[in-house]
């Protein structure tokens, strides 16, 4: 079975992640992938199980999501785009792939519509027609463009086959954060939660406070606070790892070792990072999908600090739910200061031996399963129940 997975990041490296959760899974099942990765390279995630078709990489400048950079630090041109778009469907005529899984479109990624509708279309021609599917986050970020979500309703039912939601619907729905999730309940799968695997070896117990700032783009202010309050928290004394993350920017990360001594380690990335988890004291992070993922797999306190600027909206609703569910404690990016996370880090330990709800988190396996299934005619048409409840996710 060929999978033709479409991934594109743009600031962070969390979407990379969990495409990269799913690629391990679906190899795992003896699916054949190539990845079509619209980015920078990243060397700390390859792909290992996949084939990479490395399209004409496109960034951003910062955070500014206006305006995006080939890999010349061009503006992108239509001519760029008309060059990417081909480029996306030759590997289509030369892969002929049985399955096309597309991260976030119909319902994101929208600046990339002008070479995903063709590709969509090209499926559409084969015969018998080419399933495709949209791999979709817990939470959609806040749209200005209502329009948008509505194009994208319409495209998802002209054309896919399944969303896959990876989320826990009794966490989160997909029609919390989509309005038109009603109109595609048929299609909507639920997979559970995508993060490391539950049955691999877990790390000893170190004692360390873990700071990290997921991909690092943005990550200065929290780990220079972090790095400011430790002297006036209970774990002082503690081994303080920071993670910086594989894009943070040179001189914060050189401003940052300039600080670390024997108890102080400051690196950009741990291939390990679970493990480092999973035996730590406390974590301070920002809360994206792929580090909240890990932390509630590692059951430790935690301190979240979302990322919103860019009007990003995602990691701010999902810390204050599990907030409300006694998971981890939040601090606002607005009101970061060191005796804010001070006292957020005196909350999270406070309340670390009180029950934790039960949630799925063997999302890329389920993924991986229900892909199979679909290229099959195996997947049967999700119940209308399955688009905003845990009843309807059984069945699915």
């Amino acid at each position: 079975m060929r999978v033709l997975f479409h991934v594109q990041h743009l600031l962070g490296v969390g979407h990379l992640r969990r495409a990269e959760l799913l690629v391990a899974a679906m190899a795992d099942r003896g699916m054949a992938v190539t990845v079509a990765l619209g980015g920078m390279p990243v060397a700390e995630m390859p792909f290992a199980g996949a084939d990479i078709a490395q399209l004409p990489p496109v960034r951003l400048d910062g955070a500014n999501f206006k305006i995006l950079y080939d890999g010349e630090d061009n503006p992108v041109t239509d001519a760029w785009r008309d060059a990417r778009r081909d480029a996306l469907l030759a590997v289509y005529e030369r892969l002929q792939p049985d399955i096309v899984l597309m991260e976030m479109f119909p319902f994101g990624r929208w600046r990339f519509r002008f070479e995903l509708e063709p590709l969509l279309a090209r499926a559409a021609l084969d015969r018998p027609r080419v399933k495709c599917v949209a791999s979709v986050r817990d939470i959609l970020v806040e749209t200005k463009h209502p329009e948008r979500a509505a194009r994208g309703a319409e495209l998802a039912r002209d054309h896919l086959d399944a969303v896959l939601v990876h989320s826990d619907p009794a966490l989160f729905t997909f029609d919390e954060t989509y309005p038109h999730a009603a109109s595609l309940a048929d299609r909507i799968h639920y997979t559970g939660y995508v993060t490391e695997a539950g049955d691999r070896r877990k790390g000893v117990p170190t004692g360390d406070v873990i700071v990290s700032a997921g991909g690092g783009a943005a990550a200065g202010s929290l780990l220079a606070t972090a790095m400011a309050a430790r002297p006036q928290t209970p774990l002082a004394d503690r081994v303080w790892r920071f993670f910086t993350g594989p894009r943070c920017p040179e001189d914060v990360f050189r401003d940052l070792r300039s600080h670390a001594d024997e108890r102080t380690i400051v690196e950009r990335f741990d291939p390990q990072f679970q493990a480092r988890l999973d035996g730590c004291a406390l974590s301070i992070s920002q809360a994206g999908y792929n580090t909240v993922m890990n932390l509630l797999r590692a059951e430790v306190p935690a301190v979240v600090v979302p990322y919103a600027e860019g009007d990003e909206t995602e990691q701010e609703y999902r810390a204050r739910r599990m907030e409300a569910l006694g998971l981890l404690s939040v601090v606002s990016e607005t009101a970061l200061t060191p005796d804010a996370l001070t006292a957020a880090i005196g909350t999270a330990l406070a309340g670390s031996a009180r029950p934790r709800p039960a949630m799925d988190l063997e999302g890329a396996a389920h993924a991986a399963r229900m892909i199979e299934a679909l290229a099959q005619g195996a997947l049967a048409a999700a119940p209308a129940a399955d688009a905003r409840s845990p009843e309807g996710r059984k069945s699915a």
